[in-house]
């Protein structure tokens, strides 16, 4: 196997990958997971020459983007596009985001693959919207999305965040876009650590209060929900609210720091999956699911239980600049030719903290190429002035 001299480790020899999936499984679309239903929050792959600084519109590699989107479901995942691992909010601005929505429509028709889409009101400024006109921007976003043919993902919204004096204009509003969608929906609570802007979502900086009326809207809506997902990187409350919850409605873990536990589940119950995590570590994720499929939870610890400090070191504060770290290993897998991002956002994670990811990526088992994954590694070292 390959070896590299990494900066404050020292000569690193890899591992080798190891072998997933069903023997027989080579060309055909694997089929989707069933004791857990789980999505994967792909990210978008940047133009490389396109304009992606700072501020500026994304441009987007979509044959590159879209390919990557038939690797998640031929694996067996669903796909939860358009959130904020596609860079929501941090650089995929709203016509791209209308674009990949369509885009990945298409293609999951054509294959069958199961998509939901983020429904956001991102075409708003942040701040100094009424509530009537961020209804209107779910709206227009929610029919986006059923046009396309996906599932709709209610996506916590910055704008509703500063708008929203209390619990009843978060339920009012909510309300009106549940009764409108043609399918059951997913709700979308994001902790602060994922986005700063959105502390006190659902009328409340105090975690129970706002447990309450998310639980009140559920109970409320029961029959047009689907599930939850919660990103709060708290297990216990996780369980909690997914005990709460009315039969039939879902609890899916976006919790990046405790997945492998909360998905496994107890006595009283699991979560399902709808996590960016998912994306770097589809592959392993996809055979850990199907040994649940098949009964075997100890093959599911052995894979799953060696991705959490990848996930950990990934997630790290400021958690909000997970997605570069997503791409940096999108990139050393070879599911893409560099690593540029949309907003220039490659530059959100230092040296050090990529070389920490590129072992624990080893660690784990999810490069499926250590020859290109080193080369690709030696590459970045070089421009940063380091010879590997």
């Amino acid at each position: 196997m390959p070896e590299i001299t990494l900066p404050g480790i020292g000569v690193h020899r890899l591992r080798a990958p190891e072998p997933l999936g069903p023997p027989g499984t080579t060309s055909a679309y694997r089929a989707t997971t069933s004791s857990r239903t789980a999505f994967a929050a792909a990210h978008v792959v940047a133009d490389p020459l396109g304009h992606n600084a700072p501020g500026a519109p994304a441009a987007v590699d979509w044959e590159a983007t879209l390919a990557f989107r038939h690797h998640l479901w031929w694996l067996g995942l669903g796909i939860a596009d358009a959130m904020d691992t596609a860079q929501r909010g941090m650089g995929l601005d709203w016509a791209a985001t209308k674009e990949l929505i369509t885009r990945s429509g298409a293609e999951a028709r054509s294959v069958g693959g199961r998509l939901a889409c983020g429904v956001g009101t991102d075409q708003l400024p942040p701040t100094d919207a009424s509530l009537a006109e961020i209804l209107a921007a779910y709206e227009e976003q929610l029919e986006v999305v059923e046009q396309a043919g996906a599932q709709p993902i209610l996506m916590a919204s910055r704008a509703l965040a500063a708008t929203a004096d209390g619990p009843d204009d978060y339920l009012h509003l909510y309300g009106r876009l549940i009764s409108q969608s043609r399918q059951p929906v997913i709700l979308h609570w994001l902790g602060e650590m994922f986005d700063p802007a959105l502390r006190g979502y659902w009328g409340s900086a105090d975690l129970d209060r706002a447990s309450e009326t998310v639980l009140a809207l559920i109970k409320d809506h029961a029959d047009r929900i689907d599930g939850i997902k919660v990103s709060l990187l708290d297990a216990d409350r996780e369980i909690a609210l997914r005990r709460a919850l009315p039969d039939g409605v879902r609890l899916y873990t976006g919790d990046d720091f405790n997945y492998p536990e909360l998905i496994r589940g107890d006595e009283l119950g699991h979560s399902h999956a709808l996590l960016g995590i998912f994306d770097p570590i589809a592959a392993t994720a996809a055979a850990a699911l199907h040994a649940l499929d098949a009964g075997d939870p100890d093959r599911y610890d052995a894979l799953m239980t060696p991705t959490l400090p990848l996930a950990r070191h990934l997630f790290a504060a400021p958690t909000f600049h997970y997605k570069t770290g997503i791409v940096f290993l999108a990139w050393l897998s070879g599911h893409q030719d560099h690593f540029t991002m949309v907003a220039g956002a490659q530059s959100g994670r230092s040296v050090p903290h990529l070389v920490e990811l590129f072992r624990l990526a080893d660690a784990a088992g999810i490069l499926p190429d250590p020859d290109l994954a080193v080369h690709r590694m030696r590459a970045l070292l070089a421009m940063a002035g380091v010879e590997a």
